[in-house]
């Protein structure tokens, strides 16, 4: 079992800057994948942006050169993931989710399994 918290969610004006933070606790080793969606008012939720455990990052078109992802692994059963995100728009109003993708099993019979944070609401006005 993975648990998923994320912090650091507020209201800002446009052209401000945020940073959330997840943290994975429990399973530490499991992780493969962390990300951030995020989710508007009648609309489907959207991948902003993941990191995998080799480091590698992929973005929304959308937030290319305005979010960064980063994350640290703690070595006491944490893994931290960040969402640095600069010249917020208006249309960045969202709730923001982290997702943990976490794989188990042996080599020749592993199975995945994503966690879900409880959101935090960014709130960008203009």
């Amino acid at each position: 079992q993975v648990h998923v918290v994320e912090s650091g969610g507020g209201l800002v004006q446009a052209g401000g800057s945020l940073r959330l933070t997840c943290e994975a606790s429990g399973r530490a080793s499991s992780v493969d994948t962390m990300g951030w969606y995020r989710q508007a008012p009648g609309k489907q939720r959207e991948l902003v942006a993941e990191i995998t455990r080799g480091f590698s990052t992929n973005y929304a078109d959308s937030v290319k050169g305005r979010f960064t992802i980063s994350t640290i692994s703690r070595g006491n059963g944490k893994n931290t993931v960040y969402l640095q995100m600069t010249t917020l728009e208006p249309e960045d109003t969202a709730v923001y989710y982290c997702k943990v993708l976490s794989v188990f099993g042996p080599v020749e019979r592993t199975y995945k399994v994503d966690y879900w944070g409880q959101g935090t609401q960014v709130t960008v006005s203009s």
